[in-house]
């Protein structure tokens, strides 16, 4: 029997900087007060591109481009997603906030899709979690994608104070506006927030099957954290396609990455790439094939040594 195929995708982090911060649940809103320049609060190319070359030479799929709004400029924006649909040969998926007609018209040969992030479906509690963000917003960029022919996708959260009754909110609003992939992740609580504890499994396994039931041809990704890599078998036996939040490249190769391949085993599913073991490949000959500045590439160069370095501890 030919098992499915699952992939692990990595969000490729941008930035630590948002110039809203005041989602209830988000690390980010913990950190505003303290950062005095924003410039100072976000990646440097080189580290950015640096996990692209490694993710697509692990066989990591790039779930999305994801930062806080105001992190870059718009033509620093373009600069980056150029460069990693060069790294991985393939048009990405954008998580960096609301983005108007004329933005999305210049990031469109790089790009996919866009990602909304809608967190959680019930509208009262959302307006309490994520006050800044209203639904609006994101549907008027929606409206944008539909016209400029770009695909569209959600975040939702679980466990911020919704219940399954409102997974009815969350299909209609998956039909209505067409959307073709979901993320699911289970709320991590961080300190300083006013959240204390992650959701159970199986109500969070709920949402995936439901989903999966309502919608078969649905791209859902589902994430777990380190500590919680035990759920992936459970997701992707829920309907989930792919897995992701795993912090792959500060435990690559670890006993909890050996885990991780053997979930997604025990999910009945053929993992792709690798976790665990580094390709022999010439690291500096992927860099020299970009179409940077000399510049650029020694200093990414320098930031792959140190990835490289760290993966190998293991």
């Amino acid at each position: 029997m030919n098992l499915k195929t699952t992939f692990f995708e990595r969000a490729l982090f941008l930035s630590w900087y948002c110039s809203k911060a005041d989602c209830a649940f988000c690390y980010m809103s913990t950190q505003k007060n303290l950062i005095r320049n924003p410039r100072r609060a976000r990646r440097s190319f080189a580290s950015i591109f640096a996990e692209a070359i490694i993710s697509e030479a692990c066989g990591w799929q790039i779930e999305f481009l994801s930062g806080g709004y105001d992190s870059f400029s718009m033509d620093e924006l373009v600069f980056i997603a150029k460069t990693i649909r060069e790294i991985t040969g393939k048009k990405q998926w954008l998580n960096i906030g609301v983005l108007s007609k004329e933005e999305l018209s210049l990031l469109k040969p790089y790009t996919e899709g866009v990602v909304g992030a809608v967190e959680c479906i019930n509208p009262v509690i959302r307006r309490t979690v994520c006050p800044s963000k209203p639904l609006s917003e994101i549907l008027s960029c929606f409206s944008a994608c539909d016209e400029l022919g770009l695909k569209k996708g959600v975040t939702i959260i679980i466990g911020l104070g919704e219940t399954l009754k409102d997974f009815e909110r969350l299909e209609d609003f998956i039909r209505v506006n067409r959307i073709t992939r979901v993320t699911f992740y289970s709320l991590n609580p961080h300190r300083g927030t006013p959240f204390k504890y992650s959701p159970p499994i199986q109500y969070y396994e709920e949402w995936v099957k439901k989903t999966r039931r309502a919608f078969p041809n649905l791209w859902i990704t589902a994430g777990a954290w380190h500590d919680k890599t035990h759920y992936y078998s459970r997701l992707l036996r829920a309907g989930a396609d792919n897995i992701t939040k795993f912090p792959a490249i500060k435990l690559f190769g670890s006993r909890i990455a050996q885990e991780v391949e053997k979930q997604v085993s025990l999910g009945g599913r053929n993992f792709r790439g690798t976790l665990t073991r580094l390709p022999n490949i010439n690291w500096d000959e992927e860099v020299d094939k970009l179409g940077v500045g000399g510049e650029v590439k020694q200093e990414i160069k320098l930031k792959l040594r140190a990835y490289l370095q760290r993966m190998k501890q293991g």
